[in-house]
């Protein structure tokens, strides 16, 4: 056990002698190497740019053409409820309205033949007021549209089928 003892304390001390071989006050040695060379970038002149032209854009001119044929919001039979289908339009008017706060729109409520004078009255008020609700929602201000209601009054088409009654059930959207 003691010879053991004394080999394993050998060993530790060659191990301890091996560690104290590197010398901590000398420099550590450095390799130096040229640097690589690469390609100069071509010089960009700062004032290359300096003659080309901003174009400017008119964005009321553009949402002004994007509504100008899209102004009328179809119904179905006896509903004020606004389809999925009209919502880019909305959409558009609405963009067009707060991009120019000073613009403001009727909205006029249509419903056709069918019904008595008064109810179609009130569905094509429901009507109009359901597009300002859109439109509002969408952060139009609520002076800058005014729902009003012509029942059946003014038909957009004077036929007596389905086909006429379809187009007189409508909101249309007019400038003021």
């Amino acid at each position: 056990m003691k010879f053991e003892k004394l080999m394993l304390g050998l060993v530790a001390a060659a191990a301890l002698s091996a560690c104290s071989s590197t010398k901590l006050d000398e420099p550590a040695q450095v390799e130096t190497k040229e640097p690589v060379k690469t390609e100069q970038a071509p010089q960009v002149d700062p004032n290359a740019n300096a003659q080309r032209k901003v174009e400017t854009v008119d964005l009321g001119a553009q949402l002004d053409a994007a509504v100008s044929n899209q102004r009328i919001v179809y119904f179905d039979f006896d509903s004020f409820v606004v389809k999925d289908e009209y919502r880019s339009l909305i959409e558009n008017h609405a963009k067009r309205l707060n991009n120019k706060k000073t613009l403001q729109l009727s909205l006029e409520g249509h419903a056709d033949e069918r019904g008595g004078r008064e109810y179609n009255l009130a569905l094509g008020q429901k009507r109009a007021e359901a597009v300002a609700k859109s439109l509002t929602l969408l952060g139009v201000s609520s002076n800058q549209v005014e729902p009003v209601s012509f029942g059946k009054e003014r038909p957009a088409d004077t036929g007596h089928n389905e086909e006429a009654w379809a187009k007189n059930r409508r909101v249309e959207l007019r400038d003021k």
